[in-house]
């Protein structure tokens, strides 16, 4: 018997590289059981930052699968930026 499980929109990953080095930018989605979306910065495999964001005010929408995606992808955008914009540090030299 198939349990009912919430499904999870898939998420976006980019690297990118800034002053020599290459960053990698996660963003995924927690499911309708943990409705957040969370974005991690990794360098080498080390988490330099993260931000998480709920998103239970949309589940009551019929809508909320496309309002999540473009969630998800204002915030994904916006750690890419800070990435750019050097605002995140790694304690590497």
């Amino acid at each position: 018997m198939a349990s009912k499980r919430s499904k999870i929109l898939l998420g976006f990953n980019h690297n990118i590289k800034f002053r020599g080095k290459t960053y990698h930018v996660q963003t995924e989605d927690g499911g309708r059981s943990n409705p957040v979306i969370k974005t991690h910065i990794f360098l080498g495999g080390v988490i330099l930052d993260s931000v998480q964001w709920p998103y239970d005010d949309i589940l009551a929408r019929s809508s909320w699968r496309s309002i999540l995606k473009e969630r998800m992808k204002a915030q994904h955008l916006d750690e890419i930026n800070r990435v750019i914009a050097g605002d995140v540090a790694s304690n590497e030299g």
